[in-house]
């Protein structure tokens, strides 16, 4: 697996090098929209909302909705002066129960595991955790935003979960019908714990299979021996495209764009950016200056 952040885990004085890994991946099936005719892959444009005119990439910015309706456009410089935090650091505040957290604050989940000079340490923090049967609450900052987190052991891997924020979790007491619930009678509740105790057991995650996606999979394994596969016609991307899909589609966009202005042939580098190579590579840039390294701060959430 690659890590996607490295840094070190401290508590007390305590410092653990250790690195960060997704612990999940999404298998959700993707389908495409085409033409039904002949499998044309069907494109999107953004467009203003108040005229359907198409809007450049370049002239589209953030905007923070008010809960009155008022919209507020954020300039970059606006978005650079807020306190969006970059830390190297999993800083321990505090050891909790367990049970304290509803785990309706859980959120995203990753592996820790610890660089070369921090394999002592990581196993000191690891036993305690299991010891004491707690968890450790942190703030850490992955990608940008600084977000509460918990330490906690699964099997022999030190875990870190992070945390929705409070006011992230809706209230139960805006659900409408709740009221109509009525209290069940005794011999009523008596039933429905013979029934549990009749279907209680061990929570064996790999008996659930995901069956939706087996069958799919099957169904188009079954058309593709069978035939069944339509081949979209090739169509040249369109210089005014209104879908960036990523970072590597507007680039590519935009050296096209330049080459046909020159009189280039583009035809090389876009076929070869749709098998998923990258393009060719050009001249490294100037070096940027670095970054000033700011001091940690107590967790606060970003304004949305």
């Amino acid at each position: 697996m690659k890590a996607i952040w490295k840094g070190a885990v401290s508590f007390g004085l305590v410092n653990v090098p250790v690195r960060l890994y997704s612990a999940t991946e999404n298998h959700d099936l993707s389908f495409h929209q085409v033409r039904r005719s002949d499998g044309s892959r069907i494109r999107y444009k953004r467009v203003a909302q108040t005229d359907g005119e198409e809007v450049p990439y370049k002239d589209i910015a953030k905007a923070y909705q008010t809960e009155d309706g008022k919209t507020v456009i954020l300039t970059d410089e606006d978005m650079a002066s807020l306190p969006n935090r970059s830390s190297k650091e999993i800083a321990v505040e505090s050891f909790v129960p367990i049970d304290q957290i509803d785990p309706i604050l859980y959120d995203k989940v990753y592996y820790i595991e610890p660089d070369a000079m921090g394999a002592k340490a990581y196993g000191l923090l690891r036993e305690a955790l299991k010891e004491s049967e707690r968890v450790a609450v942190v703030t850490v900052s992955v990608r940008t935003r600084m977000t509460m987190a918990v330490l906690r052991v699964v099997e022999d891997v030190i875990v870190l979960q992070t945390l929705l924020w409070p006011d992230e979790v809706r209230d139960s007491a805006q659900l409408d019908h709740l009221e109509e619930v009525s209290e069940p009678k005794k011999a009523e509740v008596a039933m429905a714990r013979m029934l549990i105790e009749s279907m209680s057991g061990d929570f064996e995650p790999k008996g659930h299979v995901d069956d939706f996606k087996v069958a799919v999979e099957e169904l188009v394994q079954s058309k593709i021996e069978g035939g069944q596969v339509t081949e979209a016609p090739d169509v040249e991307e369109e210089a005014d495209s209104g879908e960036v899909v990523d970072l590597l589609a507007a680039l590519q966009r935009s050296v096209d764009r330049a080459k046909a202005g020159r009189g280039e042939d583009t035809s090389s580098s876009t076929a070869t950016t749709k098998a998923g190579a990258k393009p060719a590579a050009k001249k490294a840039p100037a070096k940027t200056a670095a970054k000033a390294a700011t001091k940690r701060a107590p967790a606060k959430k970003k304004a949305g």
